[in-house]
């Protein structure tokens, strides 16, 4: 088994790319397939690589702000392309990157085609709450979606929260302005109409009581998904800052703030990113794990811990499973 790891993908690639699959390398029992510029990765490695890693040369860059269908067409030797096309014939098993989000669903979608019984794929992201955090999708991969793709996205988010989060019977909610059955226009009340079918969902929920109340899966179209997601990053990213800021620098008052410090340390682990280390790409035939661009080393490590997982627990087979049982 093997994850195909995107090194030019990121603000920060190759370096922060290749530190996190070489300090992944001893954590994991897959091979890792570096994929990027040989010359640019070589000052990075070390003159020995760990057994279970390997460097595979692509010699072009899908840009952060490039257009994904013509990235797709003209950049064949990308990166982005050789990890895709990696999995497409089963050398690879995962694919990992922190590029161009856009372009790795376009790519992940044109090259690996949706899983049985899947119309849109979605992004899965994990979000902090009182109740052990919840996983909302779509947070960014079919902003066009109709309310029956939404109950995809819904049986996905159960098949992923039993295999990954080890949850036996996840619930479902609908993120929505308002509780009652009939809040919301006219896509929320459509597909209300569908989800209330399934003896597993749970009804509306709005967005504060998301953070607030017990929930397992809340499901949207990417559009609002994506503006929730990054919305509850920059509020984090505030609070930490915010915090920062109010603590002294003169070093004899420093000290006393130390207790305040400790005391939020857990806080801020389970607000940051890099703790999870990236998205699934959930409904396609391969396994795509999509990281913040600004991804550390730490970021990209426990990414490849995420995708070794996925492998392992058959996240494709649980997908497939639930899909097919539910008879859409």
């Amino acid at each position: 088994m093997s994850i195909a790891i995107d090194a030019m993908g990121g603000d920060h690639a190759p370096r922060e790319i290749v530190m996190g699959a070489l300090q992944a390398a001893s954590l994991v029992h897959h091979k890792l397939i570096l994929v990027g510029d040989p010359a640019q990765m070589a000052p990075l490695l070390p003159a020995i690589l760990p057994a279970n890693v390997e460097v595979r040369a692509a010699l072009q860059v899908v840009d952060m702000g490039e257009k994904p269908t013509e990235a797709y067409r003209k950049k064949k030797d990308s990166s982005l392309m050789v990890c895709t096309r990696l999995v497409k014939e089963g050398q690879a098993q995962a694919m990992v990157s922190a590029g161009n989000t856009g372009a790795a669903v376009s790519f992940s979608l044109l090259m690996w085609r949706q899983l049985p019984g899947i119309h849109r794929p979605a992004i899965v992201s994990h979000l902090p709450s009182r109740h052990g955090g919840f996983v909302l999708l779509d947070a960014g991969a079919s902003p066009d979606a109709d309310p029956e793709h939404l109950v995809e996205f819904a049986q996905m988010g159960r098949a992923y929260c039993q295999t990954q989060l080890g949850r036996p019977n996840p619930k479902v909610h609908l993120l929505n302005i308002g509780e009652e059955p009939g809040k919301g226009n006219a896509f929320a009340k459509q597909t209300f109409q569908l989800l209330e079918r399934h003896d597993w969902f749970s009804g509306n929920i709005e967005g504060n009581h998301m953070f607030a109340d017990p929930c397992d899966v809340v499901v949207c179209d990417a559009f609002v998904g994506n503006i929730v997601l990054k919305s509850s990053e920059g509020v984090a990213e505030l609070i930490v800052q915010t915090i920062k800021d109010e603590i002294p620098t003169n070093p004899w008052e420093k000290w006393m703030y130390w207790p305040v410090r400790q005391t939020m340390a857990p806080l801020k682990k389970r607000m940051d990113y890099a703790e999870i280390g990236g998205s699934h790409l959930l409904g396609l035939n391969g396994l795509c794990i999509i990281c913040h661009g600004r991804s550390s080393a730490k970021a990209i490590c426990n990414a490849i811990l995420v995708a070794q997982k996925a492998i392992d627990t058959n996240l494709q087979t649980a997908i497939s499973n639930t899909i097919g049982y539910s008879g859409e």
